[in-house]
C-alpha cells in the first residue's frame, strides 16, 4: 500500500511540473506534496528537508523576477519599463491561458513582459527603437528567468524523490 501511495505521489509531482507551462505554481505544488507526505510518513524526511524545498521554490521565483529585471537593464530599460515588464507579463499570463488550451499563458508572459516594457518606455520619452531594445531584454530576460524556475522545480522534484520511495 505505501509503495502504491508513494508511485501517486512521485507521479503527481512529475505531473505538476507541467503547470510551469502553464504559468501555474509548480513548484509550490511539489513542496505541498512533499509537506503531505512528511505528515504522512514522519520519517522519510526531516522538517529542514521541507524547509529546504521552501526555500528553493522563494529562490525560484524571486530569480524570475531578478532575471526579467536585469535583463531589461542590461538593454538599456528604465525603473518604469520594468514596471511595466512585470504588470505586462502577468498581465499576459492571464490573458493568454485562455488560448492554446492554457499554453497560451507561457507565450503570453513572454509577450506581456515585451509590450509592458516597450509601452513605459514609450511613456517615458524613449525612442520607438530604444523601448524595442529595452523590450526584447525584458523579454529574453523572462525567459531565462522562466528557465530557472524550471530547472529549480525539477531540481526540487530530484532531490524529493528518493525520500518518498519506500526503501
Amino acid at each position: 500500500m505505501i509503495t502504491a501511495l508513494a508511485v501517486l505521489v512521485i507521479l503527481l509531482m512529475f505531473c505538476s511540473l507541467a503547470l510551469h507551462i502553464f504559468g501555474l505554481p509548480a513548484n509550490w505544488l511539489v513542496l505541498a506534496l512533499v509537506a503531505g507526505w512528511k505528515l504522512y510518513q514522519p520519517e522519510a524526511m526531516t522538517w529542514n528537508f521541507v524547509m529546504i524545498l521552501g526555500a528553493i521554490a522563494l529562490a525560484g521565483e524571486i530569480l524570475e523576477f531578478v532575471a526579467q529585471y536585469f535583463g531589461g537593464k542590461k538593454y538599456g530599460a528604465t525603473g518604469r519599463g520594468n514596471i511595466g515588464a512585470f504588470i505586462g507579463a502577468i498581465g499576459g499570463a492571464i490573458l493568454g491561458a485562455p488560448f492554446l488550451f492554457g499554453l497560451g499563458a507561457l507565450p503570453g508572459a513572454l509577450l506581456g513582459s515585451f509590450g509592458g516594457c516597450f509601452a513605459l518606455e514609450l511613456t517615458h520619452g524613449r525612442t520607438i527603437e530604444e523601448a524595442r531594445h529595452s523590450a526584447w531584454g525584458a523579454f529574453w530576460g523572462k525567459a531565462f528567468g522562466m528557465a530557472i524556475k524550471i530547472s529549480l522545480g525539477v531540481w526540487m522534484f530530484a532531490m524529493s524523490m528518493p525520500r518518498i520511495w519506500p526503501a
